[in-house]
């Protein structure tokens, strides 16, 4: 039996290497995901690290529809940044790639695994301005991103011209 597509709100993140050419790799690869079609991709911005090392970050988010479960769709997104060469040497480290799922339709989860929506989503600038850019509808547990977005203190974020 298939199942049913599902919306879902991928962050992507890079801060060594190439970090545009990374991020424009990672996109490649969620699209190629089997059941997984990318219905629309904010633009690139560069920003500061929030609680991590290393220099700034490249960020966007991608919005797919998918028929992968959660986590299987949490672990092919790991398979790409393994794939990307990221190393976990210790927690928030520089890395090449980083994918986080923030969303999965309206499902609300608190696994070992996988916590939906992401535990730290409405915290961060460089996750609410690109969700904010493909999907302002959108609201977490009542409250408009954009409210969230408002209320959140300041943090370095600019959009890169390309």
């Amino acid at each position: 039996m298939r199942r049913q597509e599902e919306e879902a709100f991928i962050g992507l993140g890079s801060n060594l290497g190439d970090r545009v050419a990374n991020v424009e790799a990672a996109f490649a690869a969620i699209a190629a995901l089997p059941g997984t079609r990318l219905a629309a991709r904010s633009s690139l911005y560069e920003t500061a690290p929030v609680a991590a090392a290393g220099g700034d970050y490249v960020n966007a988010v991608a919005r797919v529809r998918t028929t992968l479960a959660p986590l299987d769709l949490l672990h092919a997104l790991q398979a790409i940044e393994a794939g990307a060469g990221r190393l976990r040497p210790y927690p928030n480290a520089p890395r090449t790639l980083d994918l986080d799922l923030l969303l999965y339709g309206d499902l609300e989860l608190d696994g070992a695994e996988l916590l939906l929506p992401h535990p730290r989503l409405h915290e961060r600038a460089f996750v609410l301005e690109p969700l904010l850019e493909i999907a302002p509808e959108l609201g977490l547990r009542g409250e408009p991103l954009a409210g969230l977005r408002a209320r959140l203190g300041p943090q370095r974020i600019a959009k890169l011209d390309r």
